[in-house]
């Protein structure tokens, strides 16, 4: 009988005494994957396939488009006020990227090899949370508190100067075209600066501890242990911070909208707000979905360029 089932087993290409088959570990991935990926198609691959068609075209946003090939692209070679708003998105990206990466790397330096240490990890750890809630509000929240701070008359920055005897110093902080941009900077750098702490803090809880110990043994600073030890072991997640808020930077809008709007003379226009104003209030809705449609690829294109630079740099170090 016992040969009999074996016989039998091994004419159908299975063990006697083998259990139920496994499923395959790629078909259970596909499985996982696949509620993103429909979900990714329907929120955001349809939509932007159906703005870049509307780009195409000539549309008040109702009745039908009328279809006009690549004549909102050319126009938009032209437009002056689109060249402007990115020249204002290099300034959002020092003010959102570039600043807060170095202000973080340094704070977050701090806080783990010297507060830390001398202080206690609770301490770090409640100054860690308090560079990062500004992170946490909502951003037109911020927007409207900021909006008070930096009013001209009776805005508390304006009062403090006063105060101080500093009151030549008062400004229209978000009136003055020449200020208005900076003054956005500034508090974006404010809402901006956590998100690179909290990731560079958790980035060093990998370093070694015995890299510091021996540094310091050897009689080198603070500066130098940041500088030799710190900056080489967590290169990927500047790679990370870099990426994600130059990004963040690009698409910048609600900070925008609620504390200047764009103004003054758009002086502060940045190009996701510069397509929302021409896609609803200017109703010039194929121009807009064009200016959206290159500030995506932009984007996109920005994106790959920065992770190939990450890969190539991280295949340099294994080497």
């Amino acid at each position: 009988m016992t040969v009999t089932v074996e016989r039998d087993a091994r004419a159908v290409g299975k063990h006697p005494h083998a259990g139920p088959r496994r499923p395959r570990t790629r078909d259970s991935y596909a499985l996982f994957l696949l509620p993103g990926v429909l979900a990714f198609t329907a929120i955001i691959i349809v939509p932007f396939l159906m703005n870049t068609g509307v780009s195409f075209t000539e549309w008040q946003g109702i009745g039908s488009p009328k279809w006009t090939g690549l004549a909102n692209y050319r126009e938009l070679l032209d437009d002056s006020e689109f060249w402007a708003s990115f020249r204002h998105s290099l300034f959002m990206v020092v003010a959102m990227a570039a600043v807060p990466t170095v202000i973080g790397l340094v704070l977050a330096a701090a806080l783990f090899d010297y507060i830390g240490k001398h202080f206690g990890s609770k301490w770090a750890a409640v100054l860690r949370a308090c560079f990062y809630l500004p992170q946490v509000l909502p951003i037109a929240v911020a927007g409207i508190v900021w909006s008070w701070i930096l009013a001209p008359d009776n805005g508390s920055l304006n009062e403090l100067l006063k105060a101080v005897g500093l009151g030549s110093w008062q400004q229209d902080w978000l009136g003055d075209p020449d200020i208005a941009l900076y003054s956005v900077m500034g508090v974006m750098v404010w809402v901006q600066i956590g998100f690179p702490l909290v990731v560079f803090m958790a980035g060093l809880q990998r370093v070694d501890p015995q890299l510091y110990e021996a540094a310091e043994l050897d009689g080198a600073g603070w500066w130098r242990r940041f500088w030799h030890i710190t900056l080489p072991q967590i290169r990927p997640e500047i790679y990370v911070v870099l990426t994600w808020c130059t990004i963040a930077a690009l698409k910048v809008f609600g900070a925008v909208y609620v504390l200047t709007k764009g103004g003054p003379g758009g002086a502060t226009d940045v190009p996701s707000y510069f397509s929302f104003s021409t896609f609803f209030e200017k109703t010039q809705v194929g121009y807009g979905a064009a200016i959206s449609t290159v500030l995506t690829v932009i984007i996109l294109a920005l994106s790959l360029v920065l992770l190939k630079l990450q890969t190539r740099d991280e295949e340099g170090a294994r080497a």
